[in-house]
């Protein structure tokens, strides 16, 4: 989706010197993050002033939506990325800023199995997020960093969500690649995330994402174009067909993947610099002190 305003949005990462990151949601501060400097991953610490901009959903959309499409189907994830992209369009907090996006499913299939019943067990407010493992706590491995505190599963709000799960017409989470946490964050759907993961099952998700230079996509994809001409120029005998049908969906996947890669997300110089992010860190999570040397 093209978007040709605001510039500067009122859900925006800033940043200052020594790897600072800090997200805010107009004029508040909603988490502190500083990368560390071994590149392995990064420390964070959330505000609890963060608010989703978008509006609480309806039992009922879910189920229209549901009639409209099979749930998790291509025809039902448009529907709500259609949804969802007006919502931030016309949200006064939102990420959107001028540029060309994405809004779509996890195609280059970014979650690991194994890390998602880590966010009920282990999602402190002020955490550590490792990239790379290297000795850091296996608890650490997360694929996703909710901006808030998850709700409790016995929940009014989640408990609602889990029957909209049993019923497999649980609406999708909608999260946000930022690329200076090497994460998505979760803009919207904490409650639905918890209650898919309360169900034992994982969430669909909708990730949105700044869309890379189409020169950059012609450029990676000369590899698996021209390994699939490759295959094909070498398909012969009577299953030639099949094996054609095959390299041609694996081609049609590997350009998918490369056309919806995510640029890097844009971050803002935070005013002041560093002392302004020391003291805005103080203020905001006092006593949280990094180790950003290991």
């Amino acid at each position: 989706m093209r978007v040709e305003r605001p510039v500067k949005p009122g859900l925006r990462m800033e940043s200052a010197d020594g790897r600072r990151l800090v997200l805010v949601q107009g004029d508040a501060p909603v988490l502190f993050a500083r990368q560390r400097v071994t590149r392995r991953g990064l420390h964070y610490a959330r505000t609890g002033r963060y608010v989703s901009p978008l509006a609480p959903l309806r039992a009922e959309q879910a189920r229209v939506f549901a009639e409209f499409a099979e749930p998790g189907s291509q025809e039902w994830a448009e529907r709500w990325a259609a949804y969802a992209e007006a919502a931030l369009r016309g949200a006064t907090n939102s990420p959107l800023h001028e540029g060309d996006w994405h809004l779509a499913p996890d195609v280059r299939r970014w979650f690991v199995d194994g890390n998602w019943p880590k966010l009920l067990s282990h999602d402190p407010d002020r955490g550590h997020l490792t990239w790379f493992g290297y000795g850091d706590p296996e608890e650490d491995a997360r694929d996703l960093l909710p901006l808030r505190a998850l709700s409790h599963p016995e929940a009014p709000r989640v408990k609602a969500y889990r029957r909209q799960f049993r019923e497999g017409v649980l609406p999708p989470v909608l999260l946000w690649w930022i690329s200076g946490l090497n994460s998505p964050v979760v803009l919207d759907g904490h409650d639905r995330l918890t209650a898919a993961l309360a169900e034992g099952g994982r969430p669909r998700v909708l990730i949105l994402s700044r869309a890379v230079d189409e020169r950059w996509i012609a450029l990676c994809s000369e590899r698996p174009v021209l390994e699939y001409e490759k295959r094909m120029a070498a398909l012969e005998g009577p299953l030639a067909a099949v094996h054609a049908a095959a390299a041609g969906g694996r081609l049609a996947d590997d350009l998918r993947s490369i056309t919806l890669a995510p640029d890097l997300t844009r971050a803002w110089p935070l005013p002041g610099g560093v002392a302004a992010w020391e003291a805005a860190a103080a203020g905001h999570v006092p006593g949280w002190a990094p180790d950003a040397d290991g």
